[in-house]
Order: structure tokens, then sequence, then C-alpha cells
């Protein structure tokens, strides 16, 4: 008893042990919620009504688009701009989609399997066309081509060997997208339509419309212009601007935040000592050229920018200063070295040949491997003596699993590559050098192909060229000295103010951008600099940012963040500047409607001094212009409208650019024209069908998005 009696003593402290105890455990448990809530954050791309992508989500989509763009244009590689309008498009498509999955989703609507082959069926949507699958001989999309295709794609996979299987994958993911672009379509088409048909007229407004885009007024009008009335002659008070600001709020929302920035962009070029050492390198790459050197090998130890491929290319797929020179140059010739501002290069040029050959090229050909490469050989010798012999390259191409197909090759497909290997080189030269109807056998490293060029078309000029381009870079004690400038005058300013005093003193320059958004790309208009993006968002008003070098390593940046608008209504402070002529005007309109204030009749108003003059052919529909005013005015179209014929303007109308009175003249309808409801009704329907097409603007309004990519792009 004294035992449970001592332990009922400790009951209060036991009590409170235990509590602090699983209060510790919670507590863990929810930092850890927390910080893996924060981990997921971090991650996150973007968010549209709920909905979450990440970063891994979002690249992937982007690699996905860029291979589109890869092989429907044949290209290596996307420049960084176009790069940026990939993931510009790719973040516009998930927002687009995500928010009219949800309202179809809403409605029931989805576009099913049949639905989809019965568009594939039909071959008639412009994407279908820029498949692979369209009939050389019809120029249409043929449903069977993408059928078959399908089938020797799950053959592939199941026993073709990796190079083909790769070439089959290519088209297939290039299918898949298009499958998927395809179904978004018509589920958005299917929406629109929905939304379309429930948008009628009826034959009141058909009429109304009728008269007010037809029925024309003649009018004597009498006008005060504001010019007439000089600025020093109104007062406005802050109490008129934030009336009009109160009354025109909604104009003055944003949807997103934004934040105005002040900055220093200081660029580092080339000294005179380092232009001088560069010409003195691309004249021994010019002197070598013209004494008959390896083209290939004094292109790469000049370290150009441009590789010399050996191929001969179309005038076009050059750069636009070599392809200026090339037209005017002999075979041999030797021009430079030059120098190119816009792209801040010298270069030189050599001609080595100019040839005629095709355009496209349309071809077939059999893989051969074997364990050994003496193996593949001998097969592929038995397969072109068997061809040369009359045998049928189908049915042979597949006893190897092939299906001997014929496609087509055009200039535009390797044209622009940078590198190409010298299997790559003798293959594509044996494609454009090849007769229609000749055959060769190709040996490579990894294996033969029998090759067959079945047809040739558009034979146009190509250039055989080497091009030496180098851009005029400093060197590093260049840039050393202006980092070392540039950092003193960062670290002596932290402030704004003092960034912009002491500007000029180091001469540098300020500059400034109001309403940046994080949807951008980079600061100032420069590459690589989401650092600064990231710090810009994160800042607080009147901070300094620390150094960034940036651009292509040629820029040095400071960022000063001066003011941030957030998601709403924009001060009051911020948009008065943008009042003062509206209010300026409005205090006008006052001064001349009380210079016509009781005014009857047009001879009074010209007494009064208003500006007296006939106008003709004003119709409600389109806003009538005023020589006297020099404004356009569809305030007095509508007022006009209102007045019957013979009576006088009842009250002083407010325009663009003047005070009016009026007299109607006459009111007629136009000559030859006759209403048609049916016709006004179609006419009425296709305009608000035309407004409704507007309706992803108001989805947009209201799907919560917020957009993330500065982040991590």
């Amino acid at each position: 008893m004294a035992a449970i009696g001592k332990i009922r003593s400790w009951g209060p402290v036991l009590a409170t042990v235990i509590g602090l105890a699983l209060f510790a455990f919670i507590a863990e448990e929810m930092f850890r919620s927390c910080e893996a809530t924060g981990n997921e954050r971090r991650q996150q791309v973007g968010t549209v009504l709920g909905k979450k992508i990440s970063v891994q989500e979002f690249q992937s989509l982007v690699d996905e688009y860029q291979d589109v763009i890869k092989m429907t244009q044949g290209r290596d590689n996307l420049s960084e701009e176009e790069l940026n309008q990939v993931k510009d498009q790719v973040w516009q498509q998930f927002v687009n989609q995500t928010i009219l999955e949800a309202e179809t989703q809403k409605l029931g609507l989805t576009v099913t399997d049949t639905e989809l082959q019965n568009v594939l069926k039909a071959g008639q949507n412009p994407m279908l066309m820029q498949t692979p699958f369209v009939n050389q001989e019809t120029g249409r999309f043929d449903v069977s081509q993408l059928t078959k295709f399908l089938a020797d794609y799950k053959k592939q996979q199941e026993q073709g060997n990796a190079q083909t299987l790769e070439q089959y994958t290519r088209i297939y993911n290039y299918w898949k997208f298009i499958e998927k672009t395809l179904r978004q379509q018509m589920l958005a088409q299917k929406y629109q339509t929905l939304l379309s048909q429930s948008l009628l007229s009826n034959p009141v407004s058909a009429k109304m419309a009728f008269e007010g885009q037809n029925e024309e007024s003649e009018i004597l009008l009498a006008a005060v212009p504001y010019s007439t009335i000089k600025d020093t002659d109104v007062k406005v008070e802050d109490s008129d601007l934030k009336a009009l600001y109160n009354d025109q709020k909604e104009q003055y929302r944003q949807w997103v935040e934004s934040r105005d920035i002040k900055y220093v962009d200081f660029q580092v070029v080339a000294s005179k000592a380092d232009r001088d050492e560069l010409m003195k390198q691309m004249q021994e790459a010019c002197q070598q050229l013209q004494n008959g050197g390896d083209a290939a090998d004094v292109v790469r130890k000049a370290q150009s920018q441009t590789a010399y491929t050996g191929l001969a290319v179309q005038r076009s797929a050059l750069a636009n200063d070599i392809a200026a020179k090339v037209d005017s140059m002999q075979v041999g010739q030797v021009v430079g070295p030059f120098e190119t501002s816009y792209d801040n290069t010298l270069n030189v040029v050599k001609l080595i040949n100019k040839v005629q050959l095709p355009d496209s090229v349309e071809y077939r050909q059999i893989q051969v491997g074997g364990q050994t490469a003496d193996e593949a050989k001998q097969r592929a010798d038995s397969i072109f003596q068997a061809l040369q012999g009359g045998a049928d390259f189908e049915v042979i191409a597949k006893k190897y699993g092939q299906t001997g197909d014929k496609q087509w090759l055009t200039s535009q497909m390797y044209e622009r590559s940078q590198t190409i290997d010298a299997d790559t080189k003798e293959y594509l030269n044996s494609l454009t050098t090849l007769g229609a109807g000749e055959m060769k056998n190709l040996s490579f490293t990894g294996g033969n192909i029998v090759l067959q060029v079945t047809a040739r078309k558009n034979m146009v000029t190509k250039y055989d060229v080497a091009t030496v381009k180098h851009t005029i870079d400093f060197s590093k004690q260049t840039y050393s000295a202006a980092y070392n400038k540039f950092s003193q005058y960062v670290s002596e300013n932290k402030t704004v103010e003092a960034l912009e005093k002491n500007a000029e003193k180091f001469g540098f320059r300020v500059q400034e951008r109001t309403d940046m958004y994080s949807s951008e790309h980079g600061v100032a208009g420069l590459r690589a600099t989401r650092e600064a993006m990231k710090w810009v968002f994160d800042a607080k008003a009147g901070e300094v940012s620390p150094l960034y070098e940036c651009g292509n390593n040629d820029h040095l940046l400071v960022v000063a963040l001066t003011k941030v608008h957030e998601e709403g209504y924009r001060d009051f402070d911020d948009v008065k500047e943008m009042l003062k002529p509206e209010a300026i005007r409005d205090k006008k309109f006052e001064k001349a409607a009380q210079q016509l204030a009781g005014v009857k009749d047009i001879a009074t108003a010209k007494q009064k001094g208003a500006v007296v003059d006939s106008v003709r052919q004003i119709t409600f529909s389109a806003p009538v212009f005023v020589a006297a005013a020099g404004a356009s005015e569809p305030a007095l179209s509508g007022a006009v409208a209102a007045v019957k014929q013979g009576a006088f303007s009842p009250v002083v109308v407010k325009g663009n650019g003047a005070a009016y009175l009026f007299q109607v003249l006459s009111k007629k309808q136009r000559e030859g024209v006759k209403f048609d409801d049916k016709q006004q009704q179609a006419q009425l329907k296709q305009q608000a069908q035309q407004a409704a097409s507007r309706f992803m603007n108001e989805l947009f309004l209201n799907a919560k998005v917020q957009d993330n990519r500065y982040l991590f792009f």
C-alpha cells in the first residue's frame, strides 16, 4: 500500500513527463510532415485548379515536344530561344488542357476511340498531314499505312535489331504525340461547339442589329473641342483622380504579381589587343585554306563555331553572312577575314564545290548484319547480286525482318546538322548522288546497307563550303579588369539610391523595368539569369542583389527591387499619372458643357463659340469620326441613334475630343440593302460564337494558376 501511495504521489509528474513525450512525438511528426510538404512544393513547376505538375513531369513533356520538333524539322538541337518557346507552349498546353478536362468532366464530354478512328479514316484533319503516313500518290493521310506501321513496330519490339527498333520507336513516339494532341483538339472542339450551340438569336434583335448597321443619319453638329480649353484653365484634385480610380477600378486589376526593378547591365567586349590577336589567327587560317590545306583540319584547328561536314548544302542552310558571299564566289576561292556585326564574328569562307543535286530523294534499303564484318559483307554482296539479277526488293527485305518500304529524304532533314560522322557522310552522299533506280552496297562498322534510290525531285544548287567563324571574344585579362571594376561598384553601393548616384562615376548606366513577371525567361533580356530571376521574386522592396555573371559569360549584372505589385488591384499611386489625362478631359467637358448650357438650337451654339459642321452617314454600329475634334466618337453615334429626325439633342454629349450638341436632319436606310431575317440572325450568332471562343480567358482567371517555372528553368 505504501508503494501504491508513493506511485500516486508521483502521478502529476508522470503525467507531465508522458505529456511532454507525446508532444515531442507529435511535434516531430508534424515537422517531418511540414518538411515533406515543403520539399514537394519546391519540386512543383506549377498548379492549375489544384492539379500539380512536378519538375520531372514538366521536363518529360518538354522533351517530348522537343523530339517532335527535331523529327519534323530534321534538327539535332534547338536554340535557347526556341527552347524557351517550347517551354511556354508546353506550359500553356498543360494549363489549357487541365482547365478543359475539368470543364468537360463536369459535362460528361469525352472523345471515344470510335470517334478517333472515324477521324483517322476520314484523313482530313490537317494534323494528320504532318505524319509519315501520307500516301505520296494521293497526298492524303492513309490509315492503312498507320495500321501497318503499328503492326511492324510490334514485330520489331519482339525480334528487330537495336538500330531498326530505335528508328521505329522515334516514329511511334511521334505518332503517340499526334494522337494525344488530336484527342485534345477534338475535346476542345466538342466543348466549344456545345458552348456555341447554346447561343441563339431572335427576330427582334436581328431587326435592331440590321437597323443599327444600315440606318444612316445626317446631322448638323455643334462641337466645343477640348483643345480649345487650356490645361491650365482646369484644376484636377486628388479627389477627382480617386473618384475616377474607384469608378474604373476593375481596369486596374492584375491577376498575377509583378515587380519593378532597376538594374545595371554591363557587357564585356574585346579590347583592341584581343581583336588584333584574333585577326592574326584568322589570317593564318585564310592562308592555309588558300594553300590547299585540308578543310576539315583547318576549320577544326581554328576552333570555328561552324563545323565542316563535307556535305554540299543549299544556300538557305548556310549562315546569312556566308550565304551572301557564296553566290558571287568561284570554286576554290577564299574570302576573308571579314567581320559580321550582328553575330559579332570574324569569318573566312572557301567555296570547295558547287553542284546540282536533288532536294528530295525517295529510297529504300535493307540493313544487313552478321557475327562479323566479313559475314555481314558476304550476305550483303549476295543480296546485292540477287537484286541486280531482278529479285523483288520487298520480298528479300521481308526475309530479313524488314519491310523494304520506300521513304523520302529531304535536304532539310540533314543540312543543318553541325556534326556528321564518316559513315553518315558516305550514306548521305550516296543517297544524293545515285540516280533513280541505281543501287549501292555500303559497308559500315556495324554492318552493311543495301541502298536503292527510286526517285529524285527538285534539282537545286548546293554548295560545299568550309567556314571558319569565330566570335570576337575578350581575353581573360580583359574580363578580369571589367569584373574587378564592376565588383567594386556593387560592393560600394548597397542601396538603390547609391547605385543611381554613383553609376556615372564608374561609367555605368542604371536602367528601369516595370511590371516584370515570373513567367519571363530572364532579367533585362539576358540569358542565363535564372538565379537573378529567383532573387527578384524572393527579395523585398529596397534590396540590392549580389553581382551576377550572365549572358554568354559576357555580362555583369546587379539588380535592385524597387516595388512589388501584388495580385489584386493596383495601388492608386501606381495609376495616378495614367488617370490624369482622362481627369483633365472630364474637367474640360464640364467647362464646355457649361458653355453650351441652355442651348436649344445650332445657331445659339455657334454664337457661344461652338464649331458647326454637317456630318453624314452616321450609323449606330460604327463610331463616327469628327474632324473638328480629331477623334472617333462612339458616344455621339449612340446619341444620334436615340434622337428622332428633326429633333435637337436633349443633352450635351460627352465625347473623346469635344462636347457636342446636334440636330438630326434626316434618317434613312442605305440604298440597295434589304432585311433578311435568317441571314441577320446567323450573323448575330456568328458574332456571339466569336465572343464565346474567348471562353478560355474566363476559365483561366478562375483556375488559380500558379506558375513557378522561374525557379527551375
